[in-house]
């Protein structure tokens, strides 16, 4: 039998409504994703598609599950990796078949091997297909020879958006755990340290903790604070400056991400104090926008005007809130040279998780509801090599960001994240007390 997160009335649910937005005598078909070659004859590390996990919890590679809609009723298929001992003995044991049906929420489990034969009567008189393309060849030639494939994200995004109960349990276990992985790397830091070692400190844990890394961690001292998707981890970090750490973690494929900053050596200078002050009260605000019935765009206008006025008394802007936040409702005034992405995205299956509402989306977002989850992510940086844009010396080389996970509710925001510290008088009472 599996041991799947969910019930499995929570997934058969899931179907359901997924399958209620279809109309009758179409077919709803779910790949995994493929297997990613390193080098050679080595693999990436297989992670399997959230749209599987969602929908059956499937996570072996090289399944495809399968909903068919006729006078609304629904019949499931998993097609998956038959036993077979000699790759097993390479490999390890597979589900296969007959395990398959048995522990998945599904009725009729069929060889992956067979494909071609086995799915051909499945579509046979279907008059519409939903499916995700690209994810395998051979799957999308078949479809494509019977009708035209619609996307099948369109049906499923909006459900995935809001959480149930035990997706908020799992969540909450994640930003747990990370958060914990948070506290041990500024406990362990000192004058000196490397990128690389905060890395093990926060990886580890999340092993340790039956976990694994939703993206890879983000370590960044001194002026490697200042890139935001800086990945190289390699430098040590200087008596003097701080470190940027952008890491969370995965639970049963759920989420979390969390940021902080702090001095590796315990004291924050005046010019960090001010930076990192001002953006954690824009994230404060951040916060408190996160109420349900808000548009999406209300976290980050509440950071964006904390932030701009900032940025004004510290005198690294001379102009008015409205000329350094921008005319209309773009908020793309000079205050963005300092403050270059979004304030927030939403949280789930993925760490970026469907929904949109991100920069760059065309449209202008979701109404936060309650059961969505948000990460709220204000920063500033100072780079002291950019060239386009006047850096105050007093502030170069400081890169801020503080993110939280956060859970939208019909009484308020609560902040999964919570036992992660990101006071000042916290972080400097436990940076380097846990060596």
């Amino acid at each position: 039998m599996s041991a799947l997160p969910f019930t499995s009335s929570e997934y058969l649910k899931r179907q359901e409504i997924v399958l209620d937005g279809m109309p009758d005598n179409s077919v709803l078909v779910i790949p995994t994703n493929r297997k990613a070659v390193r080098s050679n004859d080595v693999n990436y590390p297989f992670r399997p598609s959230s749209y599987i996990m969602y929908l059956c919890g499937w996570t072996e590679p090289d399944g495809i599950f399968l909903a068919r809609k006729s006078s609304s009723k629904i019949s499931t298929v998993l097609f998956v990796k038959p036993r077979e001992t000699k790759s097993e003995i390479w490999e390890g044991i597979r589900v296969g078949l007959e395990g398959a049906l048995d522990g998945w929420p599904i009725d009729i489990a069929a060889s992956i091997d067979d494909l071609n034969a086995e799915l051909a009567p499945l579509l046979d008189g279907c008059n519409q297909i939903f499916s995700i393309n690209g994810q395998n060849n051979e799957l999308d030639s078949i479809l494509n020879e019977h009708s035209t494939v619609s996307d099948a994200r369109i049906l499923v995004d909006k459900h995935r958006v809001i959480k149930s109960d035990r997706e908020i349990e799992i969540m909450t276990e994640a930003s747990a755990i990370a958060s914990e992985a948070h506290i041990r790397a500024i406990g362990h830091s000192f004058p000196g340290i490397g990128e690389w070692q905060i890395q093990s400190i926060i990886e580890s844990h999340f092993t340790h903790s039956e976990s694994q890394w939703s993206y890879p961690s983000i370590v960044g001292g001194g002026d490697n604070a200042t890139i935001l998707h800086y990945k190289e981890n390699n430098c040590k970090i200087d008596d003097g400056e701080m470190v940027l750490v952008d890491a969370g973690c995965e639970v049963h494929g759920y989420a979390s991400d969390i940021t902080r900053t702090w001095p590796v050596n315990g004291k924050f200078s005046e010019a960090q104090r001010e930076i990192y002050e001002l953006v954690l009260k824009a994230e404060l605000a951040g916060i408190e926008a996160c109420q349900p019935g808000a548009p999406w765009l209300s976290m980050h206008r509440a950071t964006s005007l904390v932030l701009a006025e900032g940025l004004i008394e510290l005198g690294i802007l001379d102009c008015t809130i409205q000329e350094a936040i921008g005319e209309g409702n773009d908020f793309n005034g000079p205050y963005r040279d300092f403050f270059m992405h979004g304030t927030g995205h939403f949280l789930g299956l993925d760490v970026h998780d469907v929904g949109g509402g991100r920069q760059g989306d065309d449209d202008p977002g979701p109404e936060l509801r309650h059961g969505m989850v948000v990460t709220v992510e204000p920063g500033l940086y100072f780079g002291s090599w950019r060239t386009d844009v006047n850096i105050p010396s007093r502030y170069a080389g400081i890169g801020v960001r503080i993110e939280d996970d956060v859970l939208i509710t019909d009484s308020g925001p609560v902040v999964l994240s919570a036992g992660c510290p990101k006071e000042i008088e916290e972080i400097e009472a436990l940076v380097g007390k846990l060596r």
